[in-house]
């Protein structure tokens, strides 16, 4: 038992050293390399020089902003797949990536001049309109998680098709914009998206972690859980709400980054074991973690372009998706 605990400590803190070093690496790295003393004289507000303003205005908000983001996909993919007990669920499965995308589009086609600080909100609207469209129609005697996820399919589709139309149908000089947001980047993100996106990971994380008790219960089966006391609907609907609530406000402020909510669980499985009090805050930090790596690659390996990080987590995980199809485990 302690030696259990000893080890989930000791991976917990390996992977916060490594996201702690991987971030100054991310600040270090760029068109223009800056020494590590730099970086550290910046945080402590004692840096004269010129690179002060690279690294506190341009490269920390894209560095916090991947960190929030990845958090919250890889957390709300952790808590989705606990729901529905189906290692292939992640927030595209059951739409409601696609149902924040469409209201963004939405609102960046008819209202012009809007203000930042809405998208988020817009965007978890959206996911929690589709969320409840989607636990509607599987509702039969209560919500199996088999019929959310085939009602999930045909409604991404639908908003893949209904984003698309919006994107064609608006004004020209948006659809580039619009393009990259839903490709799924952090480029040019400023300290007034952290604002907007860090009180959300703050209160549904740590809400996640505590109720993570619910889908331990959960993954022993409906008949084991209500057995043992659990109020089975309500704890999915409450546990569909927080998963919904990161995975809007994410997309608000990065777009649709594709199969991080798939990867980062799996991972955390692999490390830590089954027990989603440690699931959830692992997939966290390594959801961050690849997040920055493919925000990275994409700032540096191209340049001067600067390629969005969502079409790096895709080519990593379209792969690992069609891994996960052909396991049999993966339907166990």
């Amino acid at each position: 038992m302690h030696r259990g605990i000893g080890k989930s400590i000791l991976i917990l803190a390996i992977l916060s050293i490594a996201l702690i070093a991987l971030s100054i690496l991310c600040l270090s790295i760029g068109g223009v390399s800056i020494p590590i003393k730099e970086i550290f004289l910046s945080l402590l507000g004692k840096n004269k020089e010129g690179s002060d303003l690279i690294i506190m205005q341009f490269r920390m908000p894209r560095i916090v902003a991947a960190v929030l983001v990845g958090a919250a996909l890889a957390v709300a993919g952790a808590v989705l797949q606990g729901v529905i007990r189906n290692p292939l669920a992640s927030p595209d499965l059951l739409g409601v990536t696609g149902g924040a995308s469409v209201a963004v589009v939405a609102f960046m086609t008819l209202f012009t001049g809007y203000s930042v600080h809405w998208i988020p909100f817009i965007a978890v609207a959206g996911a929690f309109v589709i969320a409840a469209l989607n636990y509607t129609l599987a509702w039969k005697n209560g919500v199996s998680p088999f019929r959310l996820v085939l009602i999930g399919i045909g409604i991404s589709t639908a908003m893949g098709a209904l984003t698309i139309f919006l994107l064609i149908s608006g004004p020209a000089y948006l659809a580039a914009q619009v393009l990259n947001w839903m490709t799924g980047s952090i480029y040019g993100t400023s300290w007034k998206y952290i604002e907007v996106l860090w009180p959300w990971v703050a209160i549904f994380i740590p809400l996640s972690i505590l109720y993570a008790k619910e889908l331990n219960v959960q993954s022993l089966g409906e008949a084991t859980a209500i057995g043992l006391g659990s109020r089975l609907q309500l704890s999915r609907m409450i546990l569909l709400f927080y998963s919904v609530a990161l995975a809007g406000a994410a997309v608000g402020i990065a777009g649709t980054i594709s199969f991080l909510g798939l990867l980062a669980p799996h991972m955390a499985r692999k490390l830590i074991g089954h027990s989603y009090k440690l699931v959830i805050p692992v997939s966290a930090l390594l959801g961050a973690m690849i997040l920055l790596l493919a925000d990275l690659a994409g700032r540096t390996l191209f340049q001067p372009l600067d390629i969005p990080a969502g079409v790096f987590t895709a080519g990593i995980g379209a792969p690992f998706f069609m891994y996960l199809l052909f396991k049999r485990k993966a339907f166990k």
